[in-house]
């Protein structure tokens, strides 16, 4: 009776309404005041528990992240890449479309971030040699969807709180589910565009793909550094999120220069004397590996009792050195320049560019377009986190009352196994999705399915796999599927054209699901092998 009365009071406020976060609390609080044996103060308890959470810290970081990934030039140079790699198929400027949405994934963890950040630049490409708006939106409405399931991923460190598992396992878990459903994304395109003959780009070389490659560099390289330093000890998962904010912060105002005072400076100018340009080239290259091996060599030595700092240091050095001198090398011999020349001819491009860092890195910093990116991600970080926080409050509400042993109780009772409970919990979070945000209905969820899951023997990083594919899925389907109205927004078309356009590829997601639910072994196998199975107290 108690768990009828407080689902009763959440789903009577959802549909008078009341915001999602509010309904959750007040909920909680009503319930409580007038039904429970708990004290009113439990509620402030909760509440103060929530914001002292270590893992939730990572979100508004990783927000933060995000936040600067999708105002810099990311994308595009994301964009052309994944071109470079596989627009020569059928298809291959979609298929491009979604192998840039994986990549954006992994530096945002944000569904709607992938969205905007990749719609806007690859819904005009597509429309420009050909496609349909329709077929465009669609696509990205659903690849923005991998988001939230390839590593690092906010709805993840959500589920990792509510449920007390490791965040590290939860990220590696994702990996191959991740690809997975962007392969299978790509090869739907694939088929479609075999039966519709759409165009292909042309193959412009490996040249062009390393240049595509180099230009998107310094973006997927902090994907490196967030899982180089969670599993190689280096650093948390939280830890990993202040680190991949600072970077992010470093390279679109001052590497990318998207945005800030630097913002349309080259690092080269047209009058910088050719000889000079190639030997500035060169000790980039040069100075990008040392900084590149610095950090590698960190993660993977850094317990090393033989390998110092010092040796590693000087190692990076030698080989740094030899690389810059062999590309000036091979870039000078029609120059007729010495290798020397061409390096000292590049030094005052440095200065002149240091100078410019150093003189514009409080305006950077401070300034117009940073304040706003703050800004945004402030808000979201406030909306997220008070929703989190009333989740938890009624979490905690269910746990005292029992319900979730009791409903086991029931479950077992009836003859419920792994396989049928499974089937029951999609169809949970596949209804729920369609009407409440993912973080949200993931906490109020995950505390009543995972001790069932647990008495069933389903693996609590296979369930939390689970739920985030789903919560996926609930991002594409209406009523309120968040990606469907952020696809809208971007495109102009109206909702129920954006429903129809993405429904097609919903059914590639289905299957996918069902993939992921009753074989653990692509959830499983690369955390367990890499960190050891995960161990429920």
């Amino acid at each position: 009776m108690e768990a009828i009365i407080l689902f009763a009071f959440v789903l009577t406020m959802l549909f008078i309404g009341i915001p999602v976060g509010i309904s959750l609390g007040l909920s909680s609080i009503l319930f409580i005041t007038f039904f429970s044996h708990d004290s009113l103060s439990s509620v402030a308890i909760s509440l103060f528990g929530a914001g002292q959470h270590y893992t939730l810290l990572a979100i508004p970081f990783f927000i933060l992240a995000s936040s600067y990934m999708s105002t810099g030039g990311v994308a595009k140079r994301l964009i052309n890449f994944a071109i470079a790699s596989v627009g020569h198929f059928r298809g291959g400027l979609a298929m491009a479309s979604v192998l840039a949405c994986m990549m954006f994934a992994a530096l945002s963890g944000s569904s709607p971030a992938t969205v905007v950040a990749i719609g806007t630049i690859a819904i005009a490409g597509m429309q420009q040699v050909g496609y349909s708006k329709e077929f465009a939106s669609g696509i990205i409405a659903n690849a923005g969807t991998l988001g939230i399931l390839i590593p690092p991923s906010i709805v993840m460190v959500v589920y990792a709180a509510a449920t007390d598992v490791s965040v590290g396992r939860m990220f590696l878990a994702g990996v191959i589910p991740g690809l997975l459903a962007g392969g299978m994304l790509m090869l739907a395109i694939y088929v479609v565009a075999r039966i519709k003959n759409l165009p292909a780009e042309e193959w412009k070389g490996f040249g062009n793909l390393v240049r595509g490659g180099k230009e998107a560099g310094w973006g997927l390289f902090l994907v490196v550094i967030i899982m180089g330093g969670i599993y190689g000890g280096v650093f948390t998962p939280t830890e990993a999120a202040v680190v991949a904010a600072v970077y992010s912060i470093f390279v679109a105002l001052f590497v990318y220069r998207d945005m800030g005072p630097l913002k349309g400076q080259t690092w080269t100018n047209d009058n910088d004397a050719t000889h000079a340009r190639v030997g500035f080239n060169g000790t980039v290259y040069g100075v990008s590996f040392f900084l590149v091996w610095e950090i590698m060599s960190f993660f993977a030595l850094a317990g090393s009792e033989t390998i110092t700092g010092g040796d590693r240091a000087l190692w990076g050095a030698v080989m740094s050195v030899i690389l810059a001198i062999f590309y000036v090398y091979k870039r000078s011999a029609h120059l007729e320049q010495s290798i020397t020349r061409c390096l000292s001819a590049g030094l005052p491009i440095w200065g002149r560019n240091l100078s410019l860092m150093l003189r514009g890195f409080f305006p950077a910093l401070f300034g117009e377009e940073s304040r706003k990116v703050m800004l945004e991600g402030t808000k979201t970080t406030i909306m997220l986190m008070f929703i989190i926080a009333n989740a938890l409050l009624f979490a905690h509400t269910l746990s005292s009352e029992r319900i979730p042993q009791m409903i086991t109780e029931w479950m077992l009772g009836v003859g419920f196994n792994w396989f049928t409970f499974l089937i029951a919990v999609n169809i949970l979070l596949l209804i729920g999705g369609q009407f409440m945000e993912p973080s949200g209905l993931l906490v109020i969820v995950a505390p009543v399915v995972f001790p069932i899951a647990m008495q069933l023997g389903v693996d609590p990083i296979h369930l939390g796999i689970i739920m985030v594919v789903n919560m996926e899925i609930g991002m594409i389907t209406p009523p309120i599927g968040l990606n469907l109205f952020v696809t809208s927004g971007i495109t102009g078309m109206s909702l129920a054209r954006v429903v129809k356009a993405a429904m097609p590829f919903v059914l590639v997601l289905m299957v996918f699901l069902v993939l992921v639910t009753y074989i653990p072994a692509l959830s499983t196998m690369l955390p367990y092998s890499i960190m050891g199975p995960e161990i429920v107290h």
